[in-house]
């Protein structure tokens, strides 16, 4: 069994296949029906289907990359049996925060912008400046989660560390974190992107060999490009966030998903997302 956190990997074509799943929100081991959703979505059972779905298809996985709001609540039952279920497929892996993993959300029942935000310790298998590497690619995982806070952050010193490997590594690099540095024209959305995301740009700019963000916290799948980077975002493993919309909105037609990434031997890229078989 690959130990935990993945640090190397390697396949016989030079090609890295990963796996990113994202915002699974697990309330509990067994899982609840948030009654909220006309889908009656079970975070618990849809993680796990999502998880045997992906790994059935004629892919082979080098690598899962799990982009944090692993829970819903902050309880180290939780992340036992996430952890659990993942060290089970064999592949290697790899698990950011996410504002959920270092924030407790009281009030439920009530209108979003009434919840209460209690502040968490991150468990400590969850990473922060975390270096994967490939024969051909740097993949690089950022901690943008602040506890009692939905809206993230890449810090300075964040920039300041993702420079020295930029500058350290010249391999085509792929970064991942939990929250958006790419507005999703979504006004209640775009509230919580990560901050000093224009300061990470201006400096990410000296760094051709970078290729790819990927990112959670939007629930939806979107592509954007800038500065001769792809961003992705990519849907949660549970209920999805309606795209465009200014005011809180789930969207109850769209199913849990998950993103593929083919980091190829001559730096490219090919991504697409899929979405649980109904």
């Amino acid at each position: 069994m690959p130990s935990y956190p993945a640090r190397k990997i390697s396949s016989s074509d030079g090609q890295i296949n990963v796996l990113q799943i994202t915002d699974m929100h697990l309330s509990t081991v067994k899982g609840v029906i948030d009654k909220n959703l006309t889908s009656k979505c079970c975070c618990t059972h849809s993680f796990e289907a999502v998880l045997k779905q992906a790994l059935s298809e004629d892919i082979r996985c080098d690598l899962i990359l799990v982009t944090g709001d692993l829970v819903n609540e902050v309880k180290p039952d939780i992340y036992d049996h996430i952890f659990e279920v993942l060290h089970a497929t064999n592949i290697p892996f790899a698990c950011i925060a996410g504002n959920h993993d270092v924030t407790d959300e009281l009030g439920g029942e009530l209108p979003y912008f009434q919840r209460q935000l209690v502040p968490q310790p991150a468990d400590a298998r969850l990473l922060s400046r975390h270096i994967i590497n490939t024969d051909y690619w740097q993949i690089l995982l950022l901690n943008s989660a602040i506890p009692g806070k939905v809206a993230g952050e890449v810090t300075n010193a964040d920039i300041d560390w993702l420079c020295a490997q930029l500058s350290a590594c010249d391999k085509p690099a792929l970064i991942a974190l939990h929250h958006h540095v790419m507005l999703m024209h979504s006004e209640w959305i775009d509230a919580h992107i990560a901050d000093n995301v224009s300061a990470c740009w201006q400096r990410m700019a000296a760094f051709p060999h970078l290729r790819v963000i990927i990112s959670g916290h939007t629930h939806q799948d979107q592509v954007r490009y800038h500065n001769g980077v792809t961003v992705y975002t990519t849907p949660s493993t549970c209920y999805q966030f309606k795209p465009y919309e200014d005011d809180f909105a789930y969207d109850k037609s769209a199913l849990p998903g998950y993103r593929w990434l083919q980091l190829a031997n001559n730096g490219q890229v090919a991504s697409w997302v899929k979405r649980l078989d109904t």
